[in-house]
């Protein structure tokens, strides 16, 4: 099988969960270390997939990988390759089909209660669990693009997450980050910009939608392994679909 390629914005916004989980379904991957100055691959033909992972800049930021990456995602959807976003990358997805990406009435950082949208679409790529929390950390949303489905939503951002249909394969696009673990999600709270982003929307918002760090943290082990058994459900409904 052909590697699937993982996009990794930022050194601390690895693919966590993700990576682990096609380790254990020995599924062959192969990262692309954008701010390690890894060149963003032309085509979309040498991989079984394309996961587009997170991090702090904008879908709209003026950044020149970034036209690549959206070159990329719309490459790989012409030659029937899926493609997974996260976060950054679910925003780079819709962009890349046309959608627009604005920043959100208000930032999401923390522990969120992501209720069901779309049951039909929702038992498909999740389960029968109505409602649960899912690690948020952003402040731009995205818009819907043509042909996707919604099926996830929050209060603050309705727009969670999405699927464009091909049949043999989907496109996924979310807004939250079920790839995260313990270690990733303690980096984030304790690095210093990150800190700083946190306590200064808390403040702003009153602390709606944003959590103290000692909450993000609280029971962090028993909140990630309950997240990622949903991201298992997700990563294997996606994967069922790569390109062989």
């Amino acid at each position: 099988m052909k590697p699937i390629a993982i996009v990794q914005h930022e050194a601390d916004a690895g693919p966590g969960h993700f990576q682990a989980h096609l380790v254990q379904r020995g599924v062959p991957h192969h990262t692309v270390r954008v701010y390690g100055d890894d060149p963003i691959p032309r085509s979309a033909d040498a991989f079984s997939g394309i996961c587009s992972l997170g991090g702090s800049m904008s879908a709209n930021d003026d950044l020149p990988w970034i036209d690549e990456e959206l070159a990329l995602l719309r490459d790989a959807d012409q030659r029937g390759v899926p493609i997974i976003g996260h976060c950054l990358g679910g925003q780079l997805l819709a962009k890349a089909f046309g959608a627009q990406v604005r920043r959100n009435p208000m930032k999401e950082i923390g522990w969120s209660s992501v209720e069901v949208d779309d049951d039909e679409l929702a038992r498909e790529w999740i389960g029968s669990e109505p409602v649960f929390d899912l690690f948020q950390w952003h402040g731009d949303t995205f818009a819907l693009p043509a042909k996707a489905r919604r099926f996830l939503k929050t209060p603050l951002c309705a727009n969670q997450a999405f699927v464009i249909d091909h049949g043999k394969h989907a496109h996924l696009a979310m807004q939250f980050h079920i790839e995260m673990t313990p270690a990733l999600v303690s980096g984030w709270v304790g690095n210093v910009y990150g800190r700083r982003e946190l306590d200064e929307a808390f403040e702003r918002q009153g602390g709606v939608g944003v959590q103290r760090a000692e909450e993000i943290v609280l029971n962090l082990q028993q909140r990630t392994q309950r997240m990622n058994r949903v991201a298992e459900r997700v990563y294997d409904r996606w994967l069922r679909g790569l390109r062989q």
